[in-house]
């Protein structure tokens, strides 16, 4: 459910529906495709979430790939564990955890205006016990993520009753957790009675967890007075750090939402000048957007968690997050020599251009002779025969002809830009789709076997192109993007979501287009139109000349592993690709749609092959394109100010 479905097609459904239900939809969704064969593929291809090397950092002696961290309040019930595992995250927290079961029926409620939710209890979780359940069933998660487990004591526990609870819940979670964030700043409690036993606690803490992190967990309303207090004792010295949470308590219920974000900067600025370099201070409120976040480390935190913001903004935030503070680590650094030409990314550049000139040649010829040499060769007939037999044989030979001739325009110029663009700047989404596509093309000539037609021509092109391809493959792919990443949730930002959905339905559509007419080809051969178009039938086509049918499938099997491989190109590069100012991406997408357009009406017309059902799908793909492009120009296109974020 990237932000590109998630913002503009479901969430507008999910907040229709009752919070608790949404949140259990949307969780069983992600939980459920992780666990199905490829499930998990699934999550990373359509997200690209991978993490730079950049961003790895330590927590205590723990390497983590990022320096975020989600919310346990998240997914209470653990539902989508391995799911969320894969989003961007360096840490999950698990938790409020306590003795006993704390539920509620009571509605969790939304306030879109402050972008913020409002649960009815603090607390609400499944026991220690059911807890411990879970954790079991998830434990080779822990290996790729650290587990910091937040534990919490009962509601009407006295202080020193507390301690039982938290020596209870440490015994049983300690196999199991990498961390504790220890919840016991209890406002029905004097500030006095909390520091007198908080030596206590951490020393018996210490006795049960030995050497794994321990975290004193601070209420984001926590009063100041209070905090400031806590952290002028010398008690404080013994923990490894301290956690701002993110959960306000209001007449209305507990919320959590974006206007923590100053409450939480406020308290960050008066640990961080109390509190030893070396302790860890974490915050979690008010993280909506990746300048939230940016803000918030840059006062003081070393680390930050989301909760909310995944809810408002959308499960693609961890990723631009993440964007944004490798963007950050690279600014300022002299960028790698740029590689030659011929280290790579030249390759698939001239496998690009060998695809536009290989169009242009196969668009004139279509135009005119369609058939060449050695296809007469193989019918034994003279191109007058044809004509004669019949006279629109010919102009829906070309209409298939030209077709592929846009097609292949179309991929060659795909590929020249993003081998000039992707592959030259070492970004590895450009090499991941132009190999996803390059192997898919490759692969799509042996379709003109399936009728027994050899074409020498295209076994020719193939020879050549091949070596391009596999020498393409040595180029360098581990550079991240240079281009400031989108910094805030405005409305460029929401349609170019808008635009990405249109450009993601658009490669689907011309794979699934692509799929059909390479099957068709190799099976029926015709679709009723073309038959009517021809005023001929299947059998009548045979009996007249038993190679005419191959000659015809091996066309219409060639142009749809032509679409296929374009399709896979655009889909993969509207994924991945999409970043803000790359102007070179809108110019991409623009040229990259015309000439297969252009063939598709101009031909058509042209031959007055004009079936309005024939050419729905055309019409379809044609508006969707016009949507993506304008759309996107905003994000792409237009000036950046990057003092605003903008």
């Amino acid at each position: 459910m990237p932000d590109w479905s998630y913002r503009t097609l479901f969430r507008p459904v999910l907040f229709r529906l009752a919070s608790r239900q949404a949140r259990l939809l949307t969780l069983q969704a992600i939980g459920g495709l992780s666990k199905v064969p490829w499930g998990s593929a699934v999550i990373r291809v359509l997200g690209h979430l991978d993490t730079s090397p950049l961003l790895q950092t330590k927590l205590g002696d723990m390497q983590l790939k990022s320096p975020l961290g989600l919310s346990g309040g998240v997914d209470i019930h653990g539902t989508a564990t391995k799911a969320l595992s894969q989003f961007g995250f360096g840490f999950l927290e698990i938790g409020p955890v306590t003795i006993h079961k704390v539920s509620s029926h009571l509605p969790i409620e939304r306030d879109l205006q402050h972008e913020s939710l409002i649960y009815p209890i603090a607390y609400e979780n499944d026991g220690v016990e059911n807890v411990i359940d879970r954790l079991k069933q998830h434990h080779e998660q822990r290996g790729k993520l650290p587990w910091m487990l937040r534990i919490r004591h009962s509601e009407e526990s006295t202080i020193e009753h507390a301690f039982e609870d938290y020596q209870s819940l440490l015994q049983r979670l300690t196999p199991y957790a990498d961390g504790f964030y220890m919840d016991i700043l209890d406002g029905r409690w004097p500030i006095e009675h909390i520091l007198d036993h908080l030596k206590s606690l951490v020393q018996m803490s210490r006795e049960i967890i030995a050497s794994k992190l321990l975290f004193l967990y601070v209420p984001l309303d926590y009063p100041l007075n209070k905090l400031q207090r806590l952290i002028e004792h010398p008690n404080i010295q013994h923990w490894n750090g301290i956690v701002i949470g993110d959960m306000l308590q209001t007449n209305n219920g507990f919320e959590i939402g974006r206007e923590g974000k100053l409450l939480s900067m406020e308290r960050i600025r008066l640990l961080r000048s109390h509190l030893h370099d070396e302790q860890i201070l974490i915050a979690a409120g008010g993280i909506h957007e990746p300048q939230d976040a940016l803000d918030i480390l840059d006062v003081g935190v070393q680390f930050v968690q989301l909760h909310s913001g995944l809810v408002y903004a959308g499960p693609g935030l961890p990723k631009r997050i993440n964007e944004a503070l490798v963007y950050n680590k690279m600014r300022n650094n002299e960028p790698q020599t740029a590689p030659t030409f011929w280290s790579g990314w030249g390759w698939m550049y001239l496998l690009g251009i060998a695809m536009i000139i290989g169009g242009v040649l196969a668009w004139s010829i279509a135009a005119t002779s369609v058939v060449l040499f050695y296809d007469i060769q193989f019918l034994g007939m003279e191109r007058a025969e044809l004509i004669a037999l019949n006279d629109r044989l010919l102009p829906f030979m070309s209409h298939d002809r030209i077709t592929l001739a846009g097609t292949m325009l179309s991929i060659g110029i795909l590929y020249v830009q993003l081998a000039r663009y992707g592959l030259q700047r070492g970004l590895h989404w450009s090499k991941a789709a132009l190999s996803i596509s390059c192997f898919v093309g490759f692969s799509s000539f042996f379709l003109y076997l399936g009728y027994g037609y050899f074409d020498p021509l295209h076994a020719l092109v193939a020879a050549i192109l091949l070596p391009l391809f596999l020498l393409s493959l040595r180029a360098r792919v581990n550079e991240p993007s240079r281009r400031q990443p989108k910094l805030n949730n405005d409305q460029i930002w929401l349609f170019a979501l808008w635009g990405q959905l249109m450009f993601v339905i658009l490669g689907f559509a011309l794979a699934i287009g692509g799929l059909t007419i390479s099957f068709v080809g190799i099976t029926h051969i015709f679709v009723p139109t073309d038959l009517a178009f021809m005023d001929t039938t299947h059998a009548s086509l045979g009996h007249v000349n038993d190679k005419l049918l191959p000659l015809i499938a091996h066309d219409r099997a060639g142009f749809g592993g032509a679409l296929f491989s374009l399709a896979l190109a655009i889909l993969f590069t509207a994924l991945w690709g999409i970043n803000q100012g790359e102007r070179w991406l809108w110019w991409t997408f623009l040229g990259g749609g015309l000439p297969g357009f252009a063939a598709v009406f101009s031909v058509h017309l042209e031959i007055g092959y004009s079936d309005f059902w024939h050419l729905l799908p055309a019409y379809i793909a044609l508006v969707i394109y016009v949507l993506g492009l304008a759309l996107l120009y905003p994000y792409l296109v237009k000036p950046r100010y990057l003092s605003s974020g903008a």
